[in-house]
């Protein structure tokens, strides 16, 4: 296996448009590092990058040791599974899971004892003499994940692999990526849109925004501390509240926003001097409304719950402050009642502060 290196790499296509801005970041050898990032925002050019597909504008790309910019796709010793399963029809799984080792000379003996090994770790052994036609969607992507195994490269490219199977089939799939890449140890770098997946899944993710990297991070690093509102936003389900206003202290912390509401953000709030009466934006998680015990007390506020969805475990429920819309996630012992007022507050200690112009995180030495 190897690491996997990014020199302020660059890709400008001839009409002018910035896929990649300047990306600077290493995978390390045997890590599962996840691109995240809404559509167009440059994850799977990077990995074409890697994979030889795409041309380097400019900056270096090394695998292991060796610089690739100009390596040809065939000689860089990866192997990438595409969204579409691209898998031939007329073969069997065995012959799918063989064709790319008899292109490069391997031998019959050699072929089946990888084919049979790659059958072993996918459990793909009873389905060796079937055609794709009639595997499942599941099956078929791990046949497509067997071929790349099976050709013992560097480095695994998986460029949204899940996003064509249902939701049931996208969870066990992660559980086996994840169970695969233990078993290996490989190097592989893992492109989705699908934040539950990159947060699933991912040793550290790499968040992109318009071909820029806004945040490099540990998944629970990156959801306990975002860099800036749009990792802040992304990353959660349902995603971060986002109020906006201008902070003050009035018995405890209070956000008034632009309709003259008035949020009580608690005693706890860790406000810094310079952040006062100027535009920011608090963040706070779902978990992090709660009902108040008392709606006598003085930080706590009211409003109006507009829809409930219990879910089982959990119930979320919308509500709406002014403009201001909320969602909070609740135990499911507490069912709001939908057209009422809810007395709310906020787990002081959990709100997040950015900076109202720019979105950047607000830190206490600024």
């Amino acid at each position: 296996m190897a690491k996997v290196g990014f020199e302020h790499i660059r890709k400008v296509y001839p009409n002018g448009h910035v896929g990649v801005a300047d990306a600077t970041f290493e995978a390390a050898d045997g890590e599962l590092l996840v691109l995240v990032g809404p559509s167009g925002c440059g994850k799977s050019t990077l990995l074409r990058m890697i994979a030889g597909l795409e041309s380097i504008t400019s900056g270096a790309l090394t695998i292991g040791d060796r610089v690739v910019n100009d390596v040809a796709p065939k000689d860089r010793d990866i192997a990438m599974v595409f969204q579409s399963y691209a898998l031939y029809p007329h073969m069997t799984v065995a012959e799918n899971l063989a064709f790319a080792l008899k292109l490069r000379g391997h031998t019959k003996q050699e072929i089946a004892e990888r084919v049979q090994e790659a059958a072993d770790v996918l459990q793909l052994g009873s389905m060796l003499d079937r055609k794709p036609g009639v595997l499942s969607g599941g099956q078929r992507q791990r046949v497509a994940l067997g071929r790349a195994l099976v050709r013992h490269p560097q480095v695994f490219l998986l460029d949204e692999p899940l996003s064509n199977l249902d939701a049931k089939l996208r969870m066990s799939m992660r559980v086996e990526i994840a169970r695969l890449h233990r078993q290996l140890g490989a190097t592989m770098i893992y492109v989705t849109h699908d934040q539950i997946e990159a947060m699933t899944l991912g040793q550290r993710i790499v968040v992109m925004q318009d071909g820029q990297i806004q945040q490099i991070d540990t998944p629970m690093a990156l959801y306990e501390k975002p860099a800036n509102l749009f990792v802040a936003t992304f990353l959660g389900s349902p995603a971060m509240n986002v109020l906006t206003g201008r902070l003050h202290r009035d018995n405890g912390a209070v956000l008034e926003t632009g309709e003259g509401m008035r949020i009580p953000l608690g005693h706890e709030a860790h406000i810094a001097d310079q952040w006062l009466d100027r535009d920011v934006s608090v963040g706070v998680r779902p978990e992090h409304l709660l009902p108040a015990k008392s709606a006598a007390d003085a930080d706590t506020f009211s409003p109006e719950v507009e829809v409930v969805e219990p879910v089982g475990n959990e119930v979320f429920a919308t509500m709406r402050h002014g403009a201001q819309e909320l969602v909070a996630r609740f135990n499911p012992e507490v069912l709001p009642e939908v057209g009422k007022p809810l007395s709310m507050t906020v787990s002081s200690r959990h709100l997040h502060f950015f900076d109202g112009i720019t979105g950047q995180r607000l830190s206490h030495s600024e």
